[in-house]
Parts: C-alpha cells; structure tokens; sequence
C-alpha cells in the first residue's frame, strides 16, 4: 500500500479513535462535550472556510470536505451514544469492585460504532483526498507532518 494512503487511514482512523475516546470519558468543561448545536455549526462552518481558504478549494472540493465534516460528525455522535458518557464510567466504579461486565459492554458499543461508522468516513475521506491537486495534496501532508507534537503543539 502506498505510503500516503497509510498515513491517509492512520488520520482517519486515529481521529475517530481519538474523538470518540475523548467523548467517552468526556465530560470537562469548555470542550466538544459542552458545545451545543449552534456552536458546533459555527465551529464546522469557521473550520471549513478556514481550510477552503488555505488549500485554495473549488466548490466542488468544498461539498466533498464538508461531507467528510458530517461523515466525521455523525461518527462521534455514534461512539457518544445517547448518554451520559461521563456517568457510564462513574457507574463502572460506583460498586465495590469495578464492573467488568458492563465495560466489555461499553467497549463493544463503542467499537461496533466505530466498525459501521468507519467505511463512510473512509470514503469520504478517500474522495475529499483524491479530488486535490498534487499541490493542495502536499499542504495538507505538510500540515500533518507540522502536526506531530499533539494537540495544538507545532513541532
């Protein structure tokens, strides 16, 4: 398999991985977790004029990266469920010993998400990807390789 397709998936998978981890045992204030409706609109909207305006996108470019937006969306609300992450962990540990059952239990529907979810995130991945220039293909490997060091730390 080709070097960038790798790294293309690894992307991919490690940012719903990372998301829906970070949605699970969630609950901090200021975070994804806290953000309503209209603020991840508005949050969605500010990212992809941002990258529309750094990779230099046509229209068409565009609908296939903000596909891949809502892809990735629908994906954490998958891996989120519909409830209380936080009080799914608490409830592991509320009892005198820690319930192992019902984390398998957890574990698995996480993962099932992530398994059904996944090949549309791929597939919009692959085609929002495949429908760059070789050069708007290179910024965005640029990016990711600038990207090494976490959250928000430039290497």
């Amino acid at each position: 398999m080709k070097r960038w397709i790798k790294r293309t998936f690894v992307a991919v998978f490690g940012t719903a991985i990372l998301v829906g981890g970070l949605s699970a045992c969630g609950g901090h204030h200021g975070g994804w977790n806290s953000m309503t409706e209209a603020d991840g609109t508005k949050m969605r909207e500010r990212m992809l004029e941002r990258a529309g305006k750094e990779l230099n996108l046509d229209d068409a470019q565009k609908q296939r990266l903000a596909t891949l937006a809502d892809k990735l969306r629908d994906q954490r609300a998958a891996l989120m469920g519909t409830t209380d992450p936080r009080a799914e962990m608490q409830a592991l540990v509320a009892g005198p010993k820690f319930d192992r059952t019902n984390a398998q239990a957890l574990i698995e529907a996480k993962t099932a998400a992530v398994r059904t979810k996944s090949p549309e995130v791929v597939t919009a991945a692959a085609d929002f990807f495949d429908s760059l220039k070789p050069e708007q293909q290179q910024q965005v490997r640029e990016f990711m390789s600038k990207r090494r060091g976490g959250w928000g730390h430039r290497s």
